[in-house]
């Protein structure tokens, strides 16, 4: 499953992955059911899963990446945060996912725990996200982080980075980049794009850092473009403003607040008629594409088409 995973990354066939957050409960089978009963699993390469975004609590990201995997045959990216976990128990969970073949497993340092939910929560965070993969790296040649043994070794992990889409100086988002790969990451995915120039500067980039990598992992590294629809021009304008790493051109921006002027179906109908074209454009352009909706499943399955 995953070598097949691998092999349409790394070659020139389209690759769509779609984000699903668990639930703020105790069962994913709901979310699971509504992904089923759209056919949205027949549409796409695989699932990533999230692990508590935003510090919220949310159910157990690895276990319900199991079970998305268990139900539809198909690889899940499983997130894991290094905001919650400190390294003996990221090895555990690691071996403990791979016995259950979770072997693609996205790294984070992830969003401050002063954002949570739960009343005075604390990060543990003993480094950032490289220390994950770090971890994988050791995994991957049958050690465990102090350089032991593992009996029976685990089946090879694939770990996959995050990057920001956007910075003022994108030559240090290419450094981070580079670090990322150095440590051994296969492909890393972008926040949300929104233009093909955006786009085109990230490949460019990215393909900077595979030269300069000291791993040999890095020459089959692969980048995946973040999408997330937007249909609401608040949304468009709140992503602009407050999200870090992230650019919405004005003139989408401008488009959506002329829409949302003729009320809330206008509004929607011109935000999915331009996230649909950047989608488009994007798979067109470079055919790797990690579709963000917060379960909007509904809207996935209608811009896949």
């Amino acid at each position: 499953m995953f070598e097949k995973f691998c092999d349409i990354l790394c070659n020139d066939k389209p690759f769509i992955t779609v984000e699903v957050t668990p639930p703020h409960g105790a069962s994913i089978e709901g979310i699971i059911d509504e992904i089923e009963a759209l056919g949205l699993h027949e549409k796409i390469t695989g699932f990533s899963c999230t692990d508590n975004p935003l510090a919220k609590l949310k159910m157990s990201g690895l276990l319900s990446a199991i079970k998305i995997q268990q139900r539809f045959g198909k690889p899940v990216i499983a997130t894991m945060s290094m905001r919650d976990k400190n390294k003996l128990s990221l090895q555990s969970d690691l071996l403990g996912a791979n016995d259950f073949d979770i072997r693609c497993i996205l790294a984070l340092t992830g969003d401050p725990a002063k954002f949570s939910d739960q009343p005075e929560v604390k990060g543990v965070l003993e480094r950032d996200s490289t220390l994950l993969l770090s971890i994988i790296y050791r995994l991957n040649n049958g050690m465990d982080y102090s350089n032991n043994d593992l009996d029976p070794a685990p089946k090879p992990i694939y770990p996959f980075a995050v990057t920001d889409a956007h910075a003022k100086n994108m030559k240090n988002l290419q450094k981070r980049m580079l670090k990322k790969l150095n440590y051994g990451a296969r492909a890393i995915i972008t926040q949300p794009v929104y233009d093909l120039e955006n786009a085109s500067e990230l490949l460019e980039i990215f393909e900077e850092a595979k030269e300069q990598s000291i791993r040999d992992t890095a020459k089959e590294a692969h980048l995946v473009l973040g999408q997330f629809p937007i249909v609401r021009a608040k949304t468009a304008t709140f992503i602009d403003d407050r999200v870090p790493g992230i650019d919405v051109p004005k003139a989408i921006i401008d488009e959506m607040n002329l829409a949302a002027m003729d009320g809330e179906d206008k509004e929607q109908e011109v935000g999915f008629a331009l996230s649909k074209r950047i989608f488009d454009e994007i798979m067109q352009m470079h055919g790797k594409v990690h579709l963000m909706t917060h379960n909007r499943f509904d809207l996935c399955s209608e811009l896949i088409g």
